[in-house]
Protein backbone atom coordinates (compact mmCIF):
# COMPACT_ATOMS: atom_id res chain seq x y z
CA UNK A 1 0.00 0.00 0.00
CA UNK A 2 1.22 3.18 -0.79
CA UNK A 3 2.00 5.81 1.51
CA UNK A 4 0.82 9.48 -0.36
CA UNK A 5 2.58 11.65 2.47
CA UNK A 6 6.29 9.46 2.20
CA UNK A 7 5.48 9.79 -1.33
CA UNK A 8 5.06 13.19 -2.00
CA UNK A 9 8.50 13.39 0.63
CA UNK A 10 10.46 11.06 -2.13
CA UNK A 11 9.49 13.07 -4.60
CA UNK A 12 10.45 16.58 -3.10
CA UNK A 13 13.92 14.11 -2.49
CA UNK A 14 14.60 13.45 -5.90
CA UNK A 15 13.63 17.00 -7.05
CA UNK A 16 16.55 18.32 -4.43
CA UNK A 17 18.69 15.14 -6.35
CA UNK A 18 17.57 16.44 -9.96
CA UNK A 19 18.80 20.05 -8.70
CA UNK A 20 21.73 19.42 -7.07
CA UNK A 21 22.83 16.70 -9.83
CA UNK A 22 22.29 19.63 -12.41
CA UNK A 23 24.42 21.93 -10.42
CA UNK A 24 26.70 19.57 -10.39
CA UNK A 25 26.99 18.67 -14.49
CA UNK A 26 27.09 22.75 -14.74
CA UNK A 27 30.07 23.25 -12.34
CA UNK A 28 32.14 20.00 -14.32
CA UNK A 29 31.93 21.58 -17.87
CA UNK A 30 33.31 24.87 -16.59
CA UNK A 31 36.43 22.98 -14.91
CA UNK A 32 39.42 22.07 -16.66
CA UNK A 33 40.08 18.72 -15.97
CA UNK A 34 36.56 17.90 -15.10
CA UNK A 35 35.24 15.80 -12.22
CA UNK A 36 33.25 13.15 -13.84
CA UNK A 37 34.53 9.74 -13.08
CA UNK A 38 32.44 7.02 -15.28
CA UNK A 39 31.65 3.79 -14.55
CA UNK A 40 28.70 1.10 -14.71
CA UNK A 41 27.70 -0.21 -11.70
CA UNK A 42 25.85 -3.29 -11.41
CA UNK A 43 22.45 -2.82 -8.63
CA UNK A 44 20.73 -6.02 -7.37
CA UNK A 45 17.17 -4.91 -6.56
CA UNK A 46 15.17 -5.19 -3.54
CA UNK A 47 11.93 -3.84 -5.77
CA UNK A 48 9.70 -6.63 -6.69
CA UNK A 49 6.80 -5.59 -8.01
CA UNK A 50 6.90 -4.43 -12.10
CA UNK A 51 5.67 -0.95 -10.71
CA UNK A 52 8.65 -0.43 -7.54
CA UNK A 53 11.71 -1.46 -10.68
CA UNK A 54 9.71 1.36 -13.47
CA UNK A 55 9.69 3.92 -10.42
CA UNK A 56 13.72 3.15 -9.31
CA UNK A 57 14.66 3.37 -12.60
CA UNK A 58 12.98 6.34 -13.71
CA UNK A 59 14.09 7.88 -10.81
CA UNK A 60 17.46 6.76 -11.90
CA UNK A 61 17.65 8.04 -15.27
CA UNK A 62 16.08 11.66 -14.27
CA UNK A 63 18.36 12.58 -11.87
CA UNK A 64 21.50 13.97 -14.38
CA UNK A 65 24.73 12.09 -14.25
CA UNK A 66 22.95 8.70 -13.84
CA UNK A 67 21.20 5.94 -16.24
CA UNK A 68 19.91 2.75 -16.38
CA UNK A 69 21.53 1.25 -19.03
CA UNK A 70 20.30 -2.61 -18.78
CA UNK A 71 17.74 -4.82 -16.42
CA UNK A 72 18.47 -8.22 -15.74
CA UNK A 73 15.51 -10.03 -15.11
CA UNK A 74 16.05 -12.57 -12.10
CA UNK A 75 14.19 -15.44 -10.82
CA UNK A 76 12.24 -14.40 -7.68
CA UNK A 77 13.67 -17.05 -5.73
CA UNK A 78 17.31 -17.07 -5.64
CA UNK A 79 18.36 -14.57 -7.98
CA UNK A 80 17.11 -10.49 -7.94
CA UNK A 81 16.41 -8.30 -11.15
CA UNK A 82 19.37 -6.27 -11.25
CA UNK A 83 19.80 -2.92 -12.91
CA UNK A 84 23.11 -2.04 -14.63
CA UNK A 85 23.21 1.98 -14.21
CA UNK A 86 25.98 4.32 -15.43
CA UNK A 87 27.05 7.09 -13.30
CA UNK A 88 29.20 9.85 -14.02
CA UNK A 89 30.23 11.17 -10.42
CA UNK A 90 31.01 9.05 -8.05
CA UNK A 91 34.30 8.43 -6.26
CA UNK A 92 33.91 4.84 -6.21
CA UNK A 93 31.95 1.68 -7.08
CA UNK A 94 30.72 1.67 -3.30
CA UNK A 95 29.85 5.55 -3.20
CA UNK A 96 27.52 4.81 -6.43
CA UNK A 97 25.88 1.95 -5.34
CA UNK A 98 25.40 3.72 -1.19
CA UNK A 99 23.81 6.83 -3.48
CA UNK A 100 21.21 4.34 -5.36
CA UNK A 101 20.60 2.33 -2.35
CA UNK A 102 19.98 5.23 -0.33
CA UNK A 103 17.17 6.30 -3.17
CA UNK A 104 15.90 2.13 -3.42
CA UNK A 105 15.33 3.13 0.08
CA UNK A 106 13.28 6.29 0.22
CA UNK A 107 10.87 4.84 -2.80
CA UNK A 108 10.11 1.50 -1.37
CA UNK A 109 9.63 3.11 2.01
CA UNK A 110 7.08 5.20 0.41
CA UNK A 111 5.81 2.13 -1.43
CA UNK A 112 5.68 -0.33 1.22
CA UNK A 113 4.88 1.64 3.98
CA UNK A 114 7.43 -0.07 6.10
CA UNK A 115 11.38 -0.08 5.15
CA UNK A 116 12.99 -2.46 2.74
CA UNK A 117 15.33 -5.71 3.75
CA UNK A 118 18.60 -4.61 4.59
CA UNK A 119 20.90 -3.85 1.26
CA UNK A 120 22.88 -6.14 1.98
CA UNK A 121 20.30 -9.21 1.70
CA UNK A 122 19.84 -8.01 -1.79
CA UNK A 123 23.83 -8.11 -2.71
CA UNK A 124 24.07 -11.51 -1.14
CA UNK A 125 21.21 -13.07 -3.15
CA UNK A 126 22.94 -11.77 -6.30
CA UNK A 127 25.94 -13.26 -5.55
CA UNK A 128 24.94 -16.49 -4.67
CA UNK A 129 23.07 -16.14 -7.99
CA UNK A 130 25.63 -15.16 -10.06
CA UNK A 131 28.17 -17.81 -8.27
CA UNK A 132 25.66 -20.68 -9.01
CA UNK A 133 25.01 -19.59 -12.83
CA UNK A 134 29.01 -19.53 -13.57
CA UNK A 135 29.18 -23.03 -11.52
CA UNK A 136 27.18 -24.48 -14.16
Amino acid sequence: MIDPLRLLGYFLWIFKEIVSGTLSMTTSLFTPHGYSRPMIVQVPLRCTTDLEITMFASSITITPGTLVVAIAAGDEADDPPTLFVHVLFADSEADALDGLYDMETRLLTAMRRRPPKPVADAILRGAQGTQEGETA
